[in-house]
């Protein structure tokens, strides 16, 4: 089976990570993604932005094949990790999701401990010989989700009795726990209050040293706040895409002004 961890890693944040040429996805008969074109670089933060239903969580989910757990949902094009295009047959989903971690809205802990929470991936994918190997996996997550310091002496408390904030930094802790390259959140603050979004959007900033991440958000300040690159979606289509500056503050398509004034959306 191929691997997309055999391609060179030889990158830097002006290396596109992820390419997605001509893309469509269809539910049924819906056209839901239109020619999609997109480069995404190696070591950002990008944002897609956009009204309801326009698409933008559908292309998230094709970048690591969530959605061929869709019966009905199809996709033609081709998306490129590392210049390997993941749709090709040879490309195993599961190790796939392994490269490239998803944080989802809710956050969804398993109903385990903290520490199998985390160690769960690992054990899958065979990453840990040991006992302590393991250990170190887990103590690594968690201090990269920026949660070690509030969990390191109750590991073995079930990770559901946990607040909102920290249930989804366990999920980002989670989520990393396999060394994906790429990190994928779908809105992943839109149930959290204020404070722990805040808590979530710090570490976003910090994740950007180590992955590539893109994010799915409803809120154009946290896109301002978090993101170098912004995609805005409108009606399936990708509209417009560049440096978030230049997105909010000089945007070249009239839809998106009109998105970001509010005036549609």
């Amino acid at each position: 089976m191929d691997d997309l961890r055999t391609v060179s890693k030889d990158v830097d944040a002006n290396n596109t990570k992820i390419s997605a040429k001509n893309v469509q996805v269809y539910y049924g008969d819906t056209h839901a993604i239109k020619d999609v074109n997109v480069e995404i670089k190696e070591r950002t933060v990008t944002a897609f932005i956009g009204p309801s239903g326009c698409g933008k969580s559908t292309f998230l989910r094709s970048i690591n094949r969530m959605n061929d757990t869709i019966d009905i949902c199809r996709v033609e094009g081709d998306i490129l990790i590392d210049g390997k295009d993941i749709y090709d047959r040879d490309i195993d989903p599961v190790q796939l999701r392994a490269r490239v971690g998803m944080v989802f809205q809710k956050p969804n802990p398993f109903p385990k401990s903290i520490y199998d929470n985390i160690a769960y991936g690992p054990k899958i994918h065979g990453l840990a010989k040991s006992k302590a190997d393991m250990d170190e996996i887990v103590e690594k997550s968690l201090r990269r989700g920026a949660i070690w310091n509030e969990v390191k002496d109750r590991l073995h408390a079930p990770g559901t009795g946990l607040s909102g904030g920290q249930q989804q930094r366990l999920c980002i802790a989670r989520a990393i726990a396999t060394e994906p390259e790429v990190l994928l959140m779908d809105e992943p603050c839109s149930a959290l209050d204020p404070i722990a979004t805040s808590q979530v959007e710090e570490l976003i900033d910090q994740l950007r040293e180590n992955y590539t991440v893109v994010i799915v958000t409803h809120s154009m300040q946290q896109a301002a706040r978090v993101s170098q690159k912004t995609a805005f979606f409108h009606l399936g289509n990708l509209v417009e895409y560049g440096s978030t500056d230049d997105i909010f503050t000089n945007p070249k398509d009239p839809r998106t002004e009109s998105y970001i004034s509010g005036r549609i959306g």
